[in-house]
């Protein structure tokens, strides 16, 4: 039992690796997209109910059908087939390997704070620092060497100290103002209370990206019946802290001009609390949080095409490994992947924010279709055979909430966003065919999966076409 975890130790690890960068950086970035106070209480509403659908349907699913291992790929195949199970999967990695991406050009838009020539960490100098950063951390994970549970343990304090510093700073200096506050609190009408609120959706779900990691660990608890009410508390406990931050924060700073700031943009804002020494504060909490992150990330972005090869999902070669036990294939085409993604930054001027926004519309279809299957058993009753009408209806409701939430997303995603999600949906066409001939496996076992392959391919070439044209960038 020694291994086992406490309903303490769960919660902590909940909060511990759902919040991230985004704490940092969401309530600038909705003030740059045209989000005012009024529309981004309303966007943390709408999250706040829609995640807790999607990460309960996550965890609905393991205690349902706790012999599906493979997660979101599973659920997805169960649902829809093989090639829809295969996407998502594809989506899930691509989402990850993103989220990756995105951390390497914050880590030197912090560091650009104390040395200028890194600028927002998109310009030559950041994009090749963050290269040898990349191949270093390649090297050191092609030698198996994984994250220390310490420095974990550092990574999580540096993240939250500059958090909670903010939060007493504000209060006990009594720099929160109510005038600040309901100052243009819906906006000047240049742009729709309804676009506000949309704008909102990347940042709130970047915010709860890793949420559904609640499967993961939930072999590991001493009770099950600690993984609900931990998942809960771990949940409500971070929703406050993001809700808390982006109030004070709007009570603060005058939205336009946070809307400004440099990411990230807790810097900025805990400056003009407390002066300098505040943004100080913030850039190398967060410096040391992506720093020792950055391998653990890593890992992850490989393991999620290498576990899909050791369920069938992908091409065997993903699931190779050398001597150290490292996935040869995944993690050099991965961090292939990451140093192109850089290039593309570096030649469209992307940003932090950019990176991300792609990353979360990856993760959308994924999340998508989890929830669908989760409503799917929750209404035909598929493993609730020995639940009590309760546990049934609230079971459903947490289902609908994550189907809703799921469309949502879809529909806060612009063109823009969704055209380049389907040329690298498109490119996964490859590799599943290939896996499939691998198995001597037909390349779709039903006619509607090969419909949507087709959609997915005419929509990529319009996409290309548009971006031949200079009318959207992949990044």
């Amino acid at each position: 039992m020694e291994n086992k975890l406490s309903y303490s130790k769960l919660t902590a690890i909940i909060v511990g690796s759902t919040v991230g960068a985004g704490i940092y950086t969401t309530t600038g970035d909705m003030a740059a997209s045209g989000a005012h106070t009024g529309s981004i209480i309303i966007g943390w509403i709408i999250c706040g109910i829609g995640m807790l659908g999607i990460m309960m349907s996550f965890y609905g699913l393991n205690k349902v059908r706790p012999d599906l291992t493979d997660g979101i790929y599973s659920y997805a195949r169960e649902q829809f087939g093989e090639y829809v199970g295969f996407s998502s999967a594809w989506g899930y990695w691509f989402s990850s390997l993103m989220a990756n991406v995105s951390y390497f050009v914050l880590l030197f838009s912090a560091i650009g704070y104390f040395f200028p020539v890194f600028g927002g960490g998109n310009n030559l100098v950041s994009i090749i620092c963050a290269s040898i950063l990349l191949w270093l951390v390649n090297w050191l994970v092609l030698r198996g060497i994984t994250q220390a549970a310490a420095v974990n343990l550092v990574t999580t304090i540096c993240k939250l100290i500059p958090i909670f510093v903010f939060i007493i700073a504000v209060i006990f200096t009594l720099n929160f103002k109510p005038s600040i506050f309901i100052q243009n609190f819906w906006g000047n009408g240049d742009i729709s209370l309804i676009d506000q609120i949309r704008s909102t959706n990347s940042g709130t779900v970047w915010s709860f990206l890793g949420i559904e990691g609640i499967v993961v660990i939930s072999a590991r608890a001493k009770k099950k019946s600690d993984i609900g009410k931990a998942a809960m508390t771990g949940f409500v406990g971070i929703l406050i802290i993001y809700v808390l931050v982006a109030m004070l924060s709007l009570g603060t700073m005058p939205i336009e001009d946070m809307a400004k700031l440099q990411s990230p943009q807790l810097a900025g804002i805990l400056e003009v609390v407390i002066g300098p020494f505040g943004a100080t504060l913030v850039n190398i909490g967060l410096i040391i949080s992506l720093l020792g992150s950055l391998l653990s990330w890593t890992i992850i972005s490989v393991e999620c095409p290498s576990e899909a090869a050791n369920q069938g999902a992908f091409m065997k070669i993903f699931a190779r490994k050398n001597k150290h036990g490292s996935p040869v294939f995944s993690l050099f085409l991965t961090n292939g992947i990451i140093q192109f993604f850089l290039i593309t930054i570096l030649i469209n001027e992307s940003t932090y924010q950019a990176v991300y926004t792609m990353g979360i519309t990856m993760i959308m279809f994924p999340y998508a279709f989890s929830a669908i299957y989760y409503a799917k058993l929750c209404f035909t009753k598929q493993g609730f055979e020995n639940s009590s009408i309760k546990e049934r209806t609230a079971s459903s409701i947490f289902a609908i909430l994550g189907v809703i939430y799921s469309f949502w997303m879809l529909y806060c995603s612009s063109y823009a966003l969704l055209l380049p999600a389907a040329v690298i949906y498109a490119a996964g066409i490859i590799v599943y065919v290939l896996g499939r001939k691998e198995k001597n496996a037909k390349i779709f076992d039903k006619k509607y999966e090969m419909y949507i392959a087709v959609a997915v391919v005419i929509i990529a070439v319009i996409a290309i076409v548009m971006m031949i044209q200079g009318k959207i960038t992949l990044l």
